[in-house]
């Protein structure tokens, strides 16, 4: 038999909105965020599609794909879990990119893919998955910090770079897209809807 779970709703709190409105993908607070079909206006992430990188070895690196990354979710509760495991006083979310940050899901970054979010102000954005930690992001962070770089004073090999992959395993975050457009605002809530599950046996 295969043991399966029954659909869920859970309740949160959209504690703050940021846009990467730069070359890279930092954020920064912003009164609202408004969102089309292509993510947010204006975002580094925006789009229809996007280029495939390291994520997507089954492709050659480049390849016009359907931008499922849209937007960038973090935990305030896995954020704070994150800084005590680097050893540091906090993690900013725009330093890592985040877009939208939540409080009250427990062990928000386990929400399987197909989660639909549903925000007080009418958007919904549908979960792609699970948002593995790298390196680029660990080196804003030891920037930030005030960190000693890597070799030849990059950032990316430096101890405290290094130190958030796995300080941030499965405390991440999310990846997600726009299914129905509109504006969110820090303050509002959020109700994740999570399917049916259970895993395939093979």
């Amino acid at each position: 038999m295969i043991e399966t779970h029954p659909p869920r709703k859970l309740t949160g709190k959209v504690t703050r909105v940021l846009q990467a409105s730069g070359a890279d993908f930092v954020s920064a607070p912003v009164e609202r965020l408004k969102l089309t079909f292509e993510g947010i206006e204006g975002d580094f992430h925006a789009g229809m599609s996007r280029q495939s990188g390291s994520r997507e070895p089954w492709y050659p690196r480049g390849t016009v794909m359907r931008n499922e990354r849209q937007i960038s979710i973090l935990s305030e509760e896995e954020l704070g879990e994150i800084a005590e495991g680097m050893g540091i006083d906090k993690v900013d979310p725009g330093w890592i990119g985040g877009n939208l940050v939540f409080e009250g899901i427990a062990r928000m970054s386990y929400l399987p893919p197909r989660t639909l979010l549903f925000f007080e102000g009418g958007v919904t954005l549908r979960v792609d998955g699970y948002n593995a930690p790298c390196r680029l992001a660990g080196s804003r962070i030891a920037e930030a910090t005030g960190a000693e770089p890597g070799p030849s004073g990059d950032y990316t090999r430096s101890d405290r770079a290094l130190a958030f992959k796995d300080a941030a395993h499965m405390k991440r975050g999310l990846v997600a897209w726009v299914e129905r457009e509109g504006a969110i605002t820090a303050g509002e809530t959020v109700t994740a809807r999570l399917w049916e599950q259970w895993i395939y046996p093979g």
